[in-house]
């Protein structure tokens, strides 16, 4: 068996529901265009429009982000993996629940992705000694989605989210750079034709145009990164996250490609009561220390206390405005 189906074979075995190679060549990509160039331009022009908003990590050094080469010294292919996280539960939306995107309703996808591509790692290095290796799962400078779609594992669909023709919106990813040299997949085809449902359905507009979102303007941006009181969030914007405290799903929501979307068998990422029905009152309560001890394992901890003081409050707004000033 060549050796790029032996590392996707293990990469299987480990429980990654999808696995592709892209090679880090712009000879792979015709001689007239660079890969790496027409990220670093789609990256610039973001930027130049302030999209990223308070998020200015992802204003340093761009080149080293659009380019592998300079995040792992000769580097020449890309391992990308995806985790399906679509469980069949439905959310508790009765008047007085808050909502959390689907991705963190179980343990922290970073946990567990990244123990696994340890693993992935380590076999790596024992069917090719010498080789190099650097895994990363969200943290790195890498635009992942972008080599994700060139392995074959989805396309980049008009919400700017990986879209799997298995897995729908729901796919969760890694990726192993190394300076091994492998053969690799087909990119995958963008499937989203004329559709411009998640377009249509966003809350707040976020989606400016086919495949760009302004993070400024997106909930989860809003809900997840940016920091600050309830002052940071213009009430335009605030009015119209409703009961979403941590994170949205409307966009991928509404994905037809979700229709075929099976549950996954990943017990890690199987929600809990609370997060299928967050209580606004009792969070709105909650203390820092039992704030550290419910979310330890959580997506949710990101947001800090505070930060998710700040957005049940403003759920806990909406409601009032929507009920006519009663709580529930």
């Amino acid at each position: 068996m060549p050796l790029a189906e032996t590392i996707k074979a293990e990469a299987r075995a480990l429980g990654f529901d999808a696995v592709g190679i892209s090679r880090i060549s712009a000879a792979h990509f015709g001689p007239q265009t660079s890969f790496t160039r027409l990220l670093y331009d789609r990256l610039a022009e973001w930027l130049r429009r302030g999209y990223h908003g308070t998020m200015a990590w992802m204003t340093r050094d761009p080149s080293r982000r659009s380019d592998p080469q300079l995040v792992l010294p000769g580097c020449r292919s890309m391992v990308s993996v995806g985790m399906n996280y679509y469980t069949d539960n439905r959310a508790n939306e009765q008047p007085g629940m808050g909502r959390i995107a689907r991705y963190a309703w179980g343990k922290d996808y970073h946990t567990v992705m990244s123990q696994r591509l340890s693993q992935l790692e380590a076999k790596i290095a024992a069917l090719a000694p010498g080789v190099a290796t650097r895994a990363y799962v969200d943290t790195g400078p890498i635009m992942e989605k972008a080599w994700a779609q060139q392995a074959g594992l989805g396309w980049i669909g008009k919400h700017s989210n990986l879209v799997s023709a298995e897995c729908g919106s729901w796919l969760l990813i890694g990726e192993i750079l190394t300076t091994l040299d492998m053969e690799p997949d087909e990119p995958a085809t963008d499937l989203c034709g004329s559709c411009t449902l998640c377009i249509q359905t966003c809350p707040t507009g976020a989606i400016v145009e086919p495949y760009v979102v302004d993070a400024r303007l997106c909930i989860s941006y809003l809900t997840i990164e940016l920091r600050g009181s309830r002052e940071a969030i213009p009430n335009e914007l605030a009015s119209q996250m409703g009961n979403r405290i941590f994170g949205c799903d409307d966009c991928l929501d509404v994905c037809p490609f979700n229709l075929r979307a099976d549950a996954t068998s990943e017990p890690a990422f199987a929600p809990t009561p609370l997060t299928l029905g967050p209580d606004l009152q009792a969070l709105a309560q909650i203390s820092e220390e039992s704030f550290a001890t419910t979310f330890k394992e959580s997506p949710l901890k990101r947001a800090k206390r505070s930060g998710l003081l700040r957005n049940v409050g403003i759920a806990q707004e909406n409601l009032m405005r929507r009920t006519g000033g009663r709580a529930s």
